[in-house]
């Protein structure tokens, strides 16, 4: 039976710092890492994939559905996904990769899927293996690896954070139905070209009858305004402020503003949650 090893990259923290991870305590592992692009991508996503290369001494294999998000929105009649209609996350992330390692699993090999998820995320589970030879495997949490050893793999690779973290809390589509508005107030500011094709998309979708908007609550349209914005700025940095305060201070581990970080400060009704294999 031949083996194959596998670790999903979505361009965000997490994900690389496992991949930075077993690089260094397995490197008798062939791992092949993936990046399963939308198309709808950050540039900031992309140049820190192409330094993790550098690091792994290894290319990221690529791997592109065969449909588009804009095929994949036609087919559902122009409506949105949501929270409750993951659609995207099924269509442009999980069918990919079930199509790609579907050829050695019907050979009968063994594929090995390396997943990052953190020892302090008792909440969340990976993916569900549907198939006998697909074996799911969580080293974070089998190693007690959590959120502030994930910085420090970053940190003592040379890797770093991905740019974007210094206004986004996650890769995946610029338009990510998960965002907080703070996000999307910030990609209005930093990528204006983006925040234009995601209020086009959400326009087709409102006039086609789809019941979602991009965030909850209010078009994009309407949260561009400048008084919503200063106010969207206002709240956020108050937030940020009340969960300074309350953060303890771990000796052994100073407290760091950075690990104050967009993830830790979502609101039940503000973008809360996330589809793990599109931003870990």
């Amino acid at each position: 039976m031949t083996e194959h090893h596998v670790l999903g990259l979505s361009g965000g923290k997490d994900s690389a710092a496992l991949a930075i991870y077993m690089r260094q305590n397995f490197p008798e592992l062939k791992i092949r890492y993936f990046f399963t692009d939308t198309g709808k991508e950050l540039p900031e996503v992309y140049e820190f994939l192409a330094k993790l290369e550098g690091f792994l001494g290894q290319k990221i294999e690529y791997i592109n559905g065969d449909r588009d998000f804009d095929f994949w929105l036609r087919q559902y009649n122009n409506f949105l996904p949501s929270a409750q209609t993951r659609w995207c996350t099924r269509q442009l992330k999980l069918t990919p990769f079930k199509k790609w390692i579907k050829p050695w699993l019907d050979q009968g090999d063994k594929v090995y899927s390396y997943v990052a998820i953190r020892a302090d995320e008792d909440h969340r589970q990976g993916l569900v293996s549907q198939h006998k030879n697909l074996e799911v495997i969580l080293p974070f949490r089998e190693h007690g690896i959590d959120k502030p050893g994930v910085y420090d793999l970053l940190e003592s690779s040379g890797i770093g954070l991905p740019a974007y973290y210094e206004w986004r809390s996650r890769s995946g589509c610029t338009f990510c139905f998960f965002q907080q508005k703070i996000e999307w107030a910030r990609l209005k500011e930093r990528h204006p070209e983006a925040f234009e094709d995601a209020k086009a998309y959400e326009k087709t979708a409102m006039d086609s009858g789809s019941p979602f908007t991009w965030t909850r609550g209010e078009s994009l349209s309407d949260l561009e305004k400048p008084e919503r914005l200063a106010q969207i700025y206002k709240d956020y940095e108050l937030r940020k402020q009340r969960a300074i305060n309350r953060k303890p201070i771990n000796p052994l581990r100073p407290q760091r503003i950075d690990t104050i970080d967009i993830d830790d400060l979502y609101l039940e009704d503000e973008g809360a949650g996330a589809c793990l294999i599109c931003h870990k």
